[in-house]
């Protein structure tokens, strides 16, 4: 039998989600750009032109709108708009203004994201988030986006992953190349405290912008799953590299939930996927099913907290399995809904085939972008998740 359909409610975002290094190109005052082009990089290929969306933004947005997108996750970038310390470009704050009233003017809701994992290369030569008055610059960056944000932004994310952020930090300072094959390396403490304390800064500085404006930050989720007798072990484990981070935002107006797959947990630590298992092109396992558990974790540690899926997809060639993600994602968020968690809204990973931190290999758009002449054009995956913004009606699995 197949059941009726869900239908997702009024008001609830419907959209797709970029980061500005990934898609902009030639970001060439962050520290990205100089890691990808330095002599001992072991960063597989730069991101050069990306999707040259720093100046085709307009087709992107003009692609999600017909689509039938209402929403637009878009990050703007520091190291543009204070490419030297203290130095504030008023051409880049007006270009991302004029991203904003772009999408205002295409119907969609702009999310905007003031940090996506890249810095200035300024912040990070002088200690990136552990140095001293790192926090009160991340403030003064906020506080300097006021003309980008202060109208027609009704949501801003101050960070994006900052347990992802803490993760890098702690490999960096334990000389790893990579993550293992299964699980995160332990995340660095004292980055962790910074992050958090910025975030709490940033979120004052935009309130006092508009206090108007829902603030939030996003967190990744592993879904870590615990093997059986291996409960204690797998909160031990998560705690440092998710929980706290997903606690520090107990007194947001939302939290950004972030997820893709699972990490299974032994006695012994992390334990790999099936050899069996079907894998993506980023060799994770296919798990659909992912969000709803890690939407669960959330609300489980933050109350009534307002959740919004702010990533979420699948790395694949093949777009009829994106489709068949998507479908399964989506199921596990309806049912969510069903069971009263605070669900406001689901932001795909990612609009555009782009940059995915050291290739282009990894196809997670839902858009796929010509290398060469960066025409965009919409995948069926596109069409049928856009179509569903016009409808708000997922069909129900047949069972």
């Amino acid at each position: 039998m197949t059941h009726a359909p869900t239908r997702f409610p009024d008001g609830f975002l419907w959209g797709a989600s970029t980061a500005a290094h990934q898609i902009e190109g030639n970001n060439t005052n962050s520290d990205w750009w100089v890691k990808e082009h330095s002599a001992d990089s072991t960063i597989e290929e730069p991101s050069l032109d990306a999707c040259d969306s720093y100046h085709r933004w307009d087709q992107d947005m003009d692609l999600l709108a017909e689509l039938g997108f209402t929403d637009y996750r878009f990050s703007i970038e520091w190291a543009r708009i204070e490419p030297a310390q203290g130095h504030f470009s008023r051409a880049e704050l007006a270009h991302y203004r004029r991203m904003v009233d772009g999408a205002v003017a295409r119907g969609l809701r702009p999310m905007v994201t003031l940090h996506h994992f890249t810095v200035p290369q300024w912040f990070e030569e002088r200690g990136g988030w552990v140095a001293d008055g790192a926090v009160e610059l991340f403030t003064r960056y906020a506080e300097a986006t006021a003309t980008v944000i202060a109208e027609d932004v009704p949501y801003v994310c101050t960070i994006n992953e900052p347990n992802m952020i803490a993760v890098m930090a702690g490999a960096a300072k334990a000389g790893n190349i990579g993550f293992p094959p299964a699980g995160l390396p332990t995340p660095d403490k004292e980055t962790t405290l910074a992050v958090i304390a910025a975030h709490h800064a940033a979120v004052k500085a935009v309130k006092g912008i508009n206090p108007d404006i829902r603030v939030g930050w996003t967190v990744a989720n592993q879904v870590y799953q615990a093997l059986p007798g291996a409960e204690d072990a797998t909160a031990a484990y998560r705690r440092p590299r998710e929980d706290v981070f997903i606690e520090a935002a107990r007194g947001d107006d939302w939290i950004g939930v972030q997820s893709y797959t699972r990490t299974r947990i032994g006695a012994q630590g992390p334990i790999p996927a099936p050899e069996d298992a079907e894998r993506t092109l980023t060799q994770w396992e296919y798990y659909p099913a992912a969000i709803g558990y890690a939407l669960r974790h959330t609300a489980e540690l933050v109350g009534d907290v307002p959740l919004i899926v702010t990533e979420n997809g699948i790395a694949t060639a093949d777009d009829t399995r994106r489709v068949d993600y998507y479908t399964g994602a989506l199921s596990a968020v309806a049912a969510a809904l069903d069971d009263a968690i605070n669900v406001d809204g689901y932001l795909a990973w990612s609009a555009l085939d782009n940059y995915e931190w050291g290739s282009f290999q990894p196809t997670f758009g839902l858009i796929a972008v010509d290398p060469q002449t960066f025409e965009r054009t919409a995948k069926p995956s596109a069409v049928w998740l856009g179509g569903l913004g016009r409808t708000r009606e997922l069909p129900r699995i047949a069972a």
